[in-house]
Order: C-alpha cells, then sequence, then structure tokens
C-alpha cells in the first residue's frame, strides 16, 4: 500500500501546482495535524481514496470546520484495505490551549483506546502529531513527544508510526525517518510518500 503522508504545512506541489495525475498510485492519504481543512478537502475532493487525519496543537478551527470529506482518526482504530490505524493527536501542554496533552492524560487517551486494539488484534500503523519522547522530539515543552508512544509501539510493534509537529526548518532536530526495533519512524513533514 502506498501512502501518502502529510503534516505541518501546505505542500505547493499537491496544491498551488496540484494535478490529478500526482495522486495516480496512492492508496491511501493521512494528515498528521496542523493544516489547513481547506487543504484535506481540496485533496479529498480529487482523492480516489479516503483521506484520514488527527488533529495538530494549532487544528483549533476543526471544531466548527472540519475537513469536508475526510475521515478523523482521532482516538479510533480505523481499518483500511486489512491495516489497523491508531490516530492520536494533539501535543504537549505547553499553554493549556485546545489538543495539548499531559503525559497522564496521553496515557489515559491510550489507555481509553486499548478495547478498541484488542478488538482489531492490534495496530499496524500508529498516526499521531507529536513525536515519541526523546524520539523525532526536541527539547523544548511543546515539542517534547509522550511517553506512551514508545510503550504502544513496544507492545504492538506497528510497521508505520508517522508523526508531524517537528518541522524541517527547526534544524538540527529534524529527522525524516528513523528505525525505532521493527518499527519505520516518519516526520511527516510537508509531504511524505511510503510503500507498506
Amino acid at each position: 500500500m502506498r501512502i501518502l503522508l502529510l503534516a505541518d504545512e501546505e505542500s505547493k506541489y499537491y496544491w498551488d501546482y496540484f494535478e490529478k495525475q500526482k495522486l495516480e498510485g496512492i492508496d491511501l492519504i493521512i494528515s498528521c495535524g496542523d493544516l489547513a481543512p481547506q487543504y484535506l478537502s481540496f485533496l479529498a475532493t480529487f482523492a480516489k481514496v479516503p483521506v484520514l487525519y488527527v488533529q495538530g496543537n494549532h487544528d483549533y478551527c476543526y471544531a466548527d470546520t472540519p475537513p469536508d470529506g475526510c475521515i478523523s482518526i482521532d482516538d479510533d482504530v480505523y481499518v483500511y484495505q486489512g491495516y489497523r490505524i491508531m490516530g492520536l493527536g494533539g501535543c504537549m501542554s505547553y499553554n493549556y490551549g485546545p489538543n495539548q496533552y499531559t503525559q497522564d492524560e496521553m496515557r489515559k487517551r491510550v489507555k481509553k483506546l486499548r478495547r478498541k486494539i484488542n478488538k482489531a488484534g492490534g495496530i499496524d500503523i500508529l498516526i499521531t502529531h507529536s513525536p515519541a519522547y526523546k524520539f523525532h522530539d526536541s527539547e523544548d515543552l511543546p515539542h517534547t513527544g509522550f511517553e506512551v508512544f514508545l510503550d504502544v509501539l513496544d507492545t504492538y510493534k506497528p510497521k508505520l508510526f508517522a508523526h508531524g509537529h517537528v518541522h524541517i526548518n527547526y534544524g538540527r532536530d529534524f529527522k525524516r525517518e528513523s528505525m525505532y526495533n521493527e518499527t519505520k519512524v516518519i516526520n511527516a513533514f510537508e509531504k511524505y510518500i511510503i510503500d507498506i
């Protein structure tokens, strides 16, 4: 399956310079957050595949203007073509804004998903906005990752973990891809295509 991952910055390649053939061969589109709902709606209009998303810490407007034609996988396990996809949006709480969580609050969100995970028989893909703690994250509080994401990777061993939140222009902290045991970890900043 070929997945187009998106996060944090609308890609001019897919929006300003859009051509329908650029989406050919894509089996699924997933947003890891902080993207304009109009951008995701635009892609959903032309894509012949589902557009899934989790919310980032800057996606305040989704409450009033959710992306049309797209599927929220926040706090859910969504199954598509046999792939079990778990979604958890938001980032570390730094000013008590929407879509911000403490380490304990994120741990509780994961705990609430255990029944859905067990019903699905595990997960193949973990989609979040924030990275995992000490793995693709940064030292500042807003960009500190969540510890429980490492627990999820250790327990369920998904094939893919994709996140956003840490931008390429942040410099030395940016890592596009790595491996965590058997899991490929991708920072989906702007756009990234992966085959799994």
